[in-house]
């Protein structure tokens, strides 16, 4: 954001001060300047140029989705569900004990899954416009097409018989694997979108207080 400052010269004429401006040719009187010399970022703008999170209509039409509440909901949910589930899968795997329930616990994680995916597709359009690789988040919805292949492919194995006991137990960790590594992409983006925002909150007050001085000036003349 960058805020014009003009000097205002004397009455008479006055040698220039150390640092106060160019001086114009065969006289002693400051040229006025504009603009500051500070490289500000823009608002909402990222150290580097990158491109932040989300803009400020995009960031309005996340607070006005519906769908936003239901993601907050349903990726507690599913990290619950996840949680007891690995715990359930473990134990199959190490006392051969307990298959009928981590497959449960396994098909309701990947209902969760499910969910999350086709409300996240549409809170996605909300927001960006796009229901699947929205540029601010490709390469989550890139991983996330490889958690579903996985969690589909238990599904599948499950329902056909075509694991034996120990392999599908594995192909759900497996599947939990990558489920952690989005999780984690998710996280990421979401404190790069508070510092984002924190950003933009320091640049606002810093150009207000550098207003004030100009808003005094301006109210005297």
């Amino acid at each position: 954001m960058q805020l014009a400052q003009r000097s205002v010269a004397p009455a008479g004429p006055a040698a220039p001060s150390p640092g106060s401006g160019t001086e114009a040719a065969g006289e002693g009187r400051p040229v006025e300047r504009s603009g500051d010399d500070t490289m500000a970022p823009r608002a909402g703008g990222r150290r580097g140029g990158g491109r932040p999170l989300y803009t400020a209509e995009e960031r309005e039409r996340r607070d006005r989705s519906r769908w936003t509440l239901v993601q907050g909901v349903l990726a507690a949910a599913q990290f619950f569900v996840f949680l007891a589930s690995v715990v359930l899968v473990l134990r199959t795997l190490l006392t051969g004990e307990g298959l009928v329930a981590a497959n449960v616990s396994v098909v309701a994680k990947t209902m969760t899954l499910y969910a999350i995916m086709i409300t996240g597709a549409l809170w996605e359009h909300d927001v960006y416009g796009k229901y699947l690789f929205a540029e601010a988040f490709f390469w989550e919805d890139v991983v996330s097409m490889g958690v579903i292949a996985l969690h589909t492919a238990y599904l599948v194995a499950l329902a056909t018989g075509s694991l034996e006991p120990r392999s599908l137990m594995l192909l759900a960790l497996a599947a939990y694997a990558t489920y952690v590594i989005n999780a984690g992409q998710f996280l990421v983006k979401f404190r790069r979108a508070r510092l984002d925002r924190k950003a933009e909150n320091s640049i606002g007050g810093a150009g207000a207080a550098a207003a004030a001085p100009a808003v005094a000036v301006e109210g005297a003349r």
